[in-house]
């Protein structure tokens, strides 16, 4: 079953020989051991008719083997797709920890990762997962670089990170880059949410609205906005000469700003429970209310016309969680007349399998290469026992001779446990980190009735 598995994808490694060992690199992943690198696998796998050095081969394969990933990675995008596909899908953006004990790893820093739950020394990778009624499965993702990475050329040339990647990028970035391939795939999808770690930031936020995306993403409750419409007027003349203003300020009149944790208090809570867990049934209390964005009006700031009140309007959706935490997102959605129309999203268990993999994702490897290379075979190994589709990878053609080996090695492996599809809504239980409050993306998505 395997070798039918992967002669699907025959033609995406060039010639025959780059497929087998395909096969074989896939067989060992599959075979028990907790070390899935190279040296250990190659002592598990038996290839018959081999008289070579298994170890070498395989070395070859995964680290000089000039096959294209994102080839792969498309076609495994592709197929699932073919399975799990729906208008009313939803893009996941989040970011995974690896905790690390030394300084080399590339990307490693003391840093913050919501999927140890606390600041550490660690790699960080941004990631996009889909969810669907029938299933979810991870995209894409992209390893972080600190700027105690990107301010020292030659830490990153010492480990073979691409010219390419060697350009200072905020996740926001990274994330909106990994959201426009995916986009260019054509995958259906009709909402992107995210975490308060992407939704703090206006510039990523902005992002996904010139890029047309209804969004959900979480915010912090120093946020202001308006509870009602502001009102506009132009200032009037204060001289008799000059030209006459044209520009639009908040009235006086207006209402004031507010942060949206003091509106919070003043909102009535709905119960909602959305699935059974693995212990309970996962609840809690719920609010949403038209507002208004006051962060760029508020200080001043004039506008050139009239803004639209309605292109204007958000959602702020709250939820008040059993153990004592709150959560407030802000959602950019297509039904605004239409508040009590059921959604869904797995962000529950998405958040489980981001984190349940994150150290089967962590290597002693130190290299960009290595790090990178493991994002290929998970998606391969544990999407054949439950459909026929395979993920598939590549190294950017920008990328000169000199990485390509290293760029190679990183796409090839870093997913190799994240890369699992999940099907049906009822078989995730909510993930360890959401449950303790560490995930800032409302829970109200999981059937809540909000506008999607």
């Amino acid at each position: 079953r395997l070798e039918d598995y992967v002669a699907e994808f025959a033609r995406d490694f060039g010639v025959i020989t780059r497929a087998r060992w395909a096969a074989i690199y896939l067989q060992g992943l599959f075979m028990d051991g907790e070390r899935k690198s190279i040296e250990p696998l190659s002592r598990r796998v038996t290839v018959p008719g081999w008289r070579g050095d298994t170890e070498q081969a395989l070395q070859g394969f995964v680290n000089q083997a000039p096959w294209d990933e994102q080839v792969v990675l498309e076609h495994y995008r592709r197929r699932l797709a073919q399975a799990f596909a729906d208008p009313s899908g939803v893009i996941v953006i989040d970011d995974t920890g690896f905790a690390k004990k030394g300084r080399h790893s590339v990307g490693v820093a003391r840093q913050y990762s919501g999927t140890l739950g606390k600041t550490d020394n660690c790699q960080v990778a941004v990631s996009l997962h889909y969810a669907a009624p029938s299933g979810d499965y991870p995209l894409a993702l992209r390893l972080f670089l600190p700027e105690s990475w990107t301010s020292q050329p030659e830490r990153m040339e010492a480990v073979h990170v691409p010219a390419a990647e060697q350009v200072p990028q905020t996740k926001g970035e990274i994330a909106l880059k990994l959201l426009d391939q995916v986009r260019g795939e054509g995958l259906p999808h009709r909402a992107v949410v995210a975490d308060a770690g992407y939704g703090l930031s206006v510039d990523f936020r902005r992002g996904l609205e010139a890029r047309g995306e209804h969004y959900v993403v979480g915010i912090a409750g120093q946020e202001v906005v308006f509870s009602q419409p502001p009102e506009w007027a132009v200032r009037p003349e204060t001289t008799e000469t000059g030209r006459p203003p044209t520009r639009w300020y908040i009235t006086t009149e207006s209402p004031s700003p507010v942060a949206v944790k003091r509106l919070a208090e003043e909102l009535e809570h709905t119960p909602f429970s959305w699935r059974q867990g693995t212990k309970r049934p996962l609840q809690a209390e719920f609010a949403w209310l038209r507002v208004w964005p006051a962060h760029r009006w508020s200080t001043g700031r004039s506008a050139a016309d009239v803004p639209d009140v309605e292109a204007e309007a958000r959602w702020l959706l709250v939820e008040w969680r059993t153990d004592g935490s709150i959560r407030m997102a802000r959602s950019a959605t297509r039904s605004p007349t239409c508040p009590r129309r059921p959604r869904w999203t797995r962000r529950w268990g998405c958040g489980k399998r981001v984190g349940r993999s994150s150290k089967a994702i962590s290597s002693s490897k130190r290299s960009w290469g290595w790090t990178t290379s493991r994002a290929v075979p998970g998606p391969v190994s544990t999407t054949m026992p439950r459909c026929a589709s395979w993920p598939t990878a590549s190294w950017p053609s920008s990328v000169g001779a000199a990485c390509r080996r290293r760029w190679m090695q990183w796409q090839r492996r870093s997913l190799q446990s994240l890369f699992k599809p999940s099907l049906g809504l009822g078989s995730t239980t909510a993930s360890s980190s959401d449950a303790a409050g560490g995930s800032a993306c409302p829970a109200a998505l999981v059937g809540l009735p909000v506008p999607l």
